[in-house]
């Protein structure tokens, strides 16, 4: 019975899965984020390539 109690009490099985839903959600940050921020990256790119000729 004891044991069955250490089990339940135990918390350090929680924090491995926190940081797994942590980086989770950056990698599902990142990948909503990447198209804008290449869009921007590309005309920004263009725009100083137009300046330089």
């Amino acid at each position: 019975m004891s044991k069955l109690v250490r089990f339940f009490k135990d918390e350090s099985g929680a924090t491995a899965i926190e940081y797994g839903l942590i980086a989770a959600a950056t990698g599902l940050a990142l990948v909503a984020v990447m198209p804008l921020i290449e869009t921007n990256l590309t005309t920004t790119f263009t725009d100083i390539g137009t300046a330089m000729q």
